[in-house]
């Protein structure tokens, strides 16, 4: 019985030598490829025996550039001839984008070298948990980077970034900003909520400038989140120009945010008791300097208007 398994065995290999034999004499053209797909006539052949050079080019563009060049699909060469073959056509086709990627390398092993090895007390205490003492709400913006701005180091702020920094109320509905505000408040019991704003922001502008009845998008359609801070921001400065505008509007929003997060019973309650304290930041990067105040919550407050007082004023320059 094993005689007659191995006997068809080998059988079963010599009927498909003629099949992959085929498969080696088929040529295309870069024309007919686009990420993944071949053409019709090799495309019901498996997919390991593809050529691995031609068919993970997802930028097409690099590809037709090469207008005296083209593809072939071939049977894989030895290991070391693969590796080297498929490093020198990346090279050619992505060569700007892999020396983004060896800077990010150098990057990485700069920061372990000097930074994660050199603290690594520091790191190992964070393998068990992190204990944050900062909830950071802050723009997407990439001019924006609240650990370098801050100089917060791993596990100190437990951050959320979108689109001017924005909290939605409480009766807005799920989001991915409070669920971290939820996450940050109740499981990490964090002492401080800091919403940072920024000078030229490009969602603050987009709400400004927005009509009632003008078309939604997603980024619209977030920004109204700060609709109440236009409208304030309107009213009492109509008479200065819209540039003006936008940089009152990018602090209004902030203060707006703040007092969004008090529709949270459980950010509220800790606020009376002072167990959370909620703070607003602004980031001038046209001159690099900082702006940081703290909501009163004791000192005043006429909540049906929407009005706190603030206190521990502060500017970094």
């Amino acid at each position: 019985m094993v005689w007659l398994i191995r006997f068809k065995s080998r059988s079963l290999v010599s009927a498909t030598r003629p099949l992959r034999d085929t498969l080696d004499s088929y040529r295309c053209s870069q024309s007919h490829f686009s990420g993944f797909t071949t053409d019709d006539s090799v495309r019901s052949f498996p997919r390991k025996w593809l050529c691995s050079k031609a068919v993970r080019l997802n930028d097409v563009d690099d590809i037709q550039s090469r207008s005296s060049s083209s593809l072939e699909i071939t049977r894989r060469p030895s290991v070391s001839a693969s590796s080297n073959s498929l490093g020198v056509g990346l090279q050619e086709v992505t060569g700007s984008k892999l020396n983004l990627f060896d800077e990010l390398k150098q990057r990485f092993l700069s920061f372990k070298h000097h930074k994660y090895l050199e603290e690594l007390e520091h790191f190992e205490t964070l393998k068990e948990a992190q204990t944050p003492k900062f909830m950071v709400i802050a723009c997407a913006d990439s001019r924006v980077c609240p650990s370098t701005i801050l100089g917060f180091r791993p596990g100190e702020a437990f951050m959320i970034r979108n689109v001017a920094n924005l909290v939605p109320p409480l009766q807005k509905g799920p989001s991915e900003t409070n669920a971290a505000l939820e996450f940050a408040v109740k499981t990490l019991q964090v002492e401080n909520i800091l919403i940072i704003g920024h000078s030229c922001c490009g969602g603050i502008q987009t709400l400004m400038s927005m009509q009632d009845n003008s078309d939604s998008s997603f980024i619209k359609t977030w920004v109204t989140n700060g609709k109440n801070a236009k409208l304030t921001t309107e009213s009492a400065a109509n008479h200065l120009s819209f540039d003006q505008q936008c940089r009152l509007c990018e602090k209004e929003s902030i203060n707006m945010s703040l007092m969004n997060l008090l529709t949270y019973p459980w950010i509220k309650e800790k606020v009376k008791k002072e167990m959370l304290f909620v703070h607003g930041g602004y980031y001038d990067f046209l001159n690099c300097t900082f702006e940081k105040w703290t909501l009163d919550f004791k000192g005043g407050s006429d909540e049906e208007k929407g009005r706190f007082f603030v206190k521990d004023q502060q500017l970094w320059c």
